[in-house]
């Protein structure tokens, strides 16, 4: 028996740790950075999600004091291109820590551990229209989704970034209108420029599935707007913090 049309559908995947190595880094924008990874380890690799993540471990200088302890590990959005065996990952370059650490160092032939994605929530297509909302740590699943929708689509993305710089240009087939808000000086995840933003653009008419990923507080905020003040249908609105302000390595779901 197949699924309502507008069901959510969750896969799970065997959970399996992969060595591969650096095959390429690429300058998406002064502060993105975009890492091939490959190796014969990717065999079998599976994502069936735009917003899927695997967890990176990164390697430190030193030994850890405790030999059982783990390496730093986040979380990010594999973009997976069978027909190359290749895995893209992108980085957002802000303050010091060891994602950004690792990747301003990277240099091709190093080596990474990834595992995952432990599941997929594969959000379906069939709808008049697709909101996307983020800042940087949600452009890499944007684009992502962009790139998977078909010509007929539609989509509207409301994105946060420092500035014009950091705008990106992204690939579709279907139906695009993005709108670029620019916090400047003031610090991300502290700006009221993105909720401004979603209360006053115009929408499409339609129904809509609306995805949002920020900083944590701002992706709460942006969930309630769009179901209190935009009328969307708390069923069709996926929510998620990629990080919070003042706390590491957080990746959470946003609900009522």
């Amino acid at each position: 028996m197949s699924s309502p049309p507008r069901e959510i559908r969750r896969v799970r995947h065997e959970i399996k740790r992969r060595q591969l190595i650096v095959d390429k880094i690429s300058t998406i924008t002064p502060k993105m950075l975009r890492i091939t990874l490959a190796g014969p380890e990717l065999e079998g690799f599976t994502s069936l999600g735009f917003d899927d993540h695997v967890k990176l471990f990164f390697p430190t200088a030193a030994p850890p004091a405790d030999p059982s302890a783990r390496p730093p590990m986040r979380d990010y959005t594999p973009r997976y291109d069978a027909v190359s065996g290749k895995l893209h990952v992108d980085f957002a370059i802000h303050d010091a820590g060891p994602a950004t650490d690792w990747a301003i160092k990277a240099r091709v032939g190093d080596r990474l551990d990834i595992a995952g994605p432990r599941g997929s929530a594969i959000i379906p297509l069939e709808f008049d229209w697709h909101l996307l909302i983020g800042d940087e740590t949600g452009l890499p699943a944007i684009g992502r989704r962009l790139e998977e929708l078909p010509a007929g689509s539609r989509a509207l993305v409301i994105a946060e970034v420092e500035d014009g710089a950091e705008e990106q240009k992204f690939v579709s087939e279907a139906e695009l209108s993005v709108h670029w808000v620019h916090r400047h000086a003031t610090p991300a995840g502290t700006s009221d420029g993105l909720l401004a933003a979603l209360r006053t653009v115009k929408f499409p008419p339609g129904d809509y599935f609306a995805w949002a990923a920020t900083e944590s507080n701002v992706a709460r905020a942006v969930r309630r707007v769009l179901i209190d003040e935009r009328g969307a249908n708390r069923e069709w609105v996926k929510a998620a913090g990629y990080w919070k302000r003042g706390a590491e390595a957080v990746h959470e779901r946003i609900e009522d």
